[in-house]
């Protein structure tokens, strides 16, 4: 089923799926990924937009950890418990993303005096607000949401960094 089919039948934001990537892909919705599963704890990921043996065992032990069929391919279901289980303030926030986190931003925003709707797409509206953020507490107006904007939306110190993923990645002579 196509994904956004998919979302509509289940009722899930399409905010919070993305294109199906497979193994071997190469793409800008690889380079999403991997940033999701760095901000899980597979911290030995690189960012590179390339699906290699690292991001499918990354992709692999997280669909075992969540129940979800482990293929190593990241559909609407991966793609759901990606953007949904992630822990606002583990990555960089930019236009263009989705997720649990984007909304949370959103809802912050709208704590500090902004008129944004909890949409979970960080859209141009999101980026704009983002930058008056910053440029009224004196950050770098970039419209990336960091660990210090994110600080000063909460108005309480950073959280404590995502706990590391250990042992999700087996070679036949040890675990890495």
């Amino acid at each position: 089923m196509e994904p956004h089919l998919w979302a509509a039948h289940t009722g899930i934001s399409a905010a919070l799926i993305g294109p199906t990537v497979r193994p071997w892909d190469i793409s800008p919705a690889v380079a999403e990924l991997q940033e999701l599963l760095i901000a899980h704890g597979f911290s030995k990921l690189r960012v590179d937009g390339n699906f290699g043996y690292l991001t499918e065992a990354a992709v692999k032990t997280l669909q075992r950890q969540h129940g979800l069929r482990i293929d190593g391919c990241v559909g609407p279901r991966t793609w759901t418990v990606l953007k949904t289980a992630i822990q606002p303030g583990s990555r960089l926030l930019r236009r263009g993303h989705t997720g649990a986190d984007v909304a949370e931003l959103q809802g912050l925003l709208r704590v500090n005096g902004y008129a944004i709707d909890r949409s979970g797409i960080f859209c141009p509206q999101t980026q704009v607000y983002t930058i008056d953020f910053q440029q009224q507490h004196k950050l770098r107006t970039d419209g990336v949401v960091d660990a210090f904007t994110w600080a000063l939306l909460r108005g309480r110190p950073l959280a404590e960094p995502c706990r590391k993923q250990r042992r999700w990645f087996w070679d036949n002579r040890k675990w890495w």
